[in-house]
């Protein structure tokens, strides 16, 4: 059976870490024999490569370079996304019972031992819905490659990094129902958001029909209030979940709401009224 010391334990006192009397060794023990999931590790040593690549290394590299060409790769890279997360959008609808079980179970976890195999199947998904986490830096370095390193932005690099590690985290020390809603109202964002980035990189044949761009940065503010009010409605109706959990997708969320506001009134409404 998994165990698990150390802050993480303390923050998340949850399936996995011996101290849960509903554990079900069998999932742990599944779960931590997946890629990348049985220890924290390989992601810390991911993640810190990353930051140092896209702030320090990249931009280092790039200083006396000329920027790659990299428009082929990025649209093949675009359309795997979409497709990607089309699959683990409609994944979850194709899975028998999963729709159910999550908003019926939001707030009151059901019996682990009796849905066994319908928790495994959403696990699942929830380890791709992780790998698409870790395939989306790849935006930040295509960035650095192109030497666009003001795109490089706070807002940026800490979604991806803070997306990455809470979707492992999660997975590895929660796993819960709470957040199943959440993976999948994002997986349907990223496929407007990629399908946007393929047709754009199409040429200027395509812009004039572009014009729904900051329609997805609304779709983006409308998940994270939605993620907002979900979990302070689970935590004023005293839902079974870890408190400090909670409070740290709140937090989490009103951070993203603050930033991605900022990105739309500067990207947007800014630049309207200047032209105007």
């Amino acid at each position: 059976m998994a165990t698990c010391t150390g802050l993480s334990c303390s923050i998340f006192p949850i399936p996995g870490n011996g101290t849960d009397p509903d554990e079900v060794p069998e999932e742990a023990r599944l779960i931590d024999s997946w890629f990348l999931m049985s220890s924290p590790y390989p992601i810390a040593t991911i993640v810190a490569t990353y930051l140092y690549f896209v702030l320090k290394l990249g931009p280092q590299y790039m200083s006396f370079r000329k920027p790659y060409d990299l428009k082929y790769i990025m649209m093949a890279y675009n359309l795997f996304q979409v497709v990607y997360n089309a699959w683990l959008f409609q994944k979850v609808f194709h899975t028998q019972g999963a729709i159910t079980y999550i908003v019926e179970h939001t707030c009151m976890p059901a019996d682990k031992r009796e849905n066994f195999f319908l928790r495994n199947e959403l696990f699942q998904a929830a380890w791709y819905y992780f790998f698409s986490k870790l395939a989306d830096l790849l935006d930040t370095i295509f960035f650095v490659l192109r030497k666009k390193q003001s795109h490089v932005s706070f807002l940026h690099v800490y979604h991806h990094s803070m997306m990455l590690v809470s979707t492992w985290a999660y997975l590895k020390y929660i796993r819960g129902e709470q957040a199943g809603l959440i993976g999948l109202i994002n997986s349907g964002v990223h496929v407007a958001m990629y399908s946007y980035y393929f047709l754009a990189a199409l040429g200027p044949a395509i812009q004039p029909y572009l014009w729904w761009k900051k329609y997805i940065t609304k779709l983006q503010l409308a998940q994270f209030i939605f993620i907002i009010c979900l979990f302070t409605c689970l935590t004023v109706f005293n839902c079974e979940m870890p408190r400090k959990l909670t409070y740290y997708i709140i937090a989490n969320g009103f951070v993203f709401l603050y930033l991605f506001t900022q990105f739309y009134f500067r990207s947007y409404l800014n630049k309207k009224q200047h032209s105007s």
